[in-house]
This record gives structure tokens, sequence and C-alpha cells, in this order.
């Protein structure tokens, strides 16, 4: 609170609290009149969370499952071969995030150590942010989000302006990622970076946040159903 007020504009720092007290004040405050939004909030994560919970033990079931005694069935060997191709686009897409999750990686830690003291910024926590960078750049597009709220936040102890300066150099690294991630998932699937960017818009109109997450997996399962059925 007092570095804010020190470098912050007037204007800012009049909406920020005196002290903890105040502060905490504003805590119970915010908590009292939004009750209802949070309580909907956490319904909404626990729901999410159940939903990934169901989702790993059902595809810890169908990874350790026993080979069947007698011949499939026509209906259970073409599930078996869609589930085959499914875990097949997502295994491609999860190795695409993880080379996109080095390069995000690289560029922030090539501007926190590099830039920055160029400049004469000194930023705390410098192992930790790109530490951070790294693990949640795994989550497409959400992670990176993640990562400059953190950045930004300690860039902001240090000054008003290092804290632009970082948020400019990140929301540029943010928009590059759409293009490098629909480069890198296109060349594992087979896919144009338009093909994939469209998708990703059109997952975004319909299911929000999590389309975008799921848009390149469900792309490559859709193109590796399409060739098999010769239609492109």
């Amino acid at each position: 609170l007092e570095t804010g007020r020190t470098y912050l504009p007037p204007w800012i720092g009049d909406y920020l609290p005196v002290n903890t007290d105040e502060l905490r004040r504003q805590a119970v405050k915010f908590l009292q009149d939004n009750a209802w939004e949070l309580q909907r909030f956490g319904q909404d994560v626990g729901r999410i969370l159940v939903y990934i919970l169901f989702g790993i033990i059902i595809g810890s079931l169908v990874l350790f499952r026993k080979p069947p005694e007698k011949p499939h069935g026509p209906l259970a060997i073409e599930l078996i071969g869609r589930v085959r191709r499914l875990t097949l686009s997502f295994r491609r897409v999860v190795f695409a995030q993880i080379r996109i999750s080095l390069l995000n990686t690289t560029l922030t830690a090539l501007f926190l150590y590099g830039l920055d003291p160029l400049i004469g910024v000194q930023l705390p926590f410098l192992k930790t942010m790109v530490a951070v960078t790294f693990i949640v750049g795994l989550l497409p597009v959400i992670g990176n989000l993640i990562s400059n709220t953190v950045i930004v936040v300690v860039s902001l102890a240090h000054s008003t302006m290092v804290a632009f300066a970082s948020l400019a150099f990140l929301v540029i690294i943010h928009k590059l990622e759409y293009f490098l991630n629909a480069r890198i998932v296109g060349a594992q699937i087979s896919a144009r970076a338009w093909e994939l960017l469209l998708a990703m818009l059109t997952l975004e109109a319909i299911f929000g946040l999590p389309g975008v997450i799921a848009a390149p997996i469900f792309y490559a399962y859709l193109k590796a159903e399409l060739k098999r059925a010769e239609l492109i």
C-alpha cells in the first residue's frame, strides 16, 4: 500500500486503502455485497473440479483396462478406434503446448533478466516468476493471463512505468502466442494456422474460454476422423 501510494497517480492512489484496517473493512464489505456471486462462483469451481476428477478416473480406467478375452463387437471396435484417435490428438497438442510454454518462458526470461537490467530495473522474485510462467504456460491462453498478472503486480511495486512497460511487453507475447499456438499445434496435427485460429475463434464464441483451450484437441480429432472417412 505504501509503495502504491508513492508511485501511482493521485487519482488511483485515492482508491487505495489507507492502512490494513481499512483494507480489512473493504474486504468484508466486498464479501457482503457480492455474497451471491461468490457462492455461485464457488459452485461452478466445485462442479468443474468434480468433472476433472471423473475425467481422471474414467481416463485411468480406460488406460489400465485388461484386454478382453473374446473378440470385440463392431460397436466396441469403432469406439476403441475413436478413443485412440482422440488420445493421439490430445498427446500431439500437449507436446506442442510444452514447446509453446518453453518459448514463452524464454521470451519472458529475456525480458526480466536482460531488458529490465539494461534500463536500470531490478525486480525481485525473478526465478519464481520464470518458473510460474513455464508451469501455468502449459495451460493454453489462460496460463499467459495468470503469469502476466503476477509479473505486472511485482513490477507495480517498483514503479508505474515499469508496470506499464511489462504489461505492454506481455500483451505482445500474449497476442503472438495465438499465432505461435496455431503454427506449432498446426504442424503437429497437419493443419494450417488459419484453420486452427478459425477453430479457436468459433469455439470461443460458442463455449467461451474453455472453447479456446479445447479447440486444438477437438479440431485435431475432427481432422483425424475426416481423414479416416476419406472426406479430406
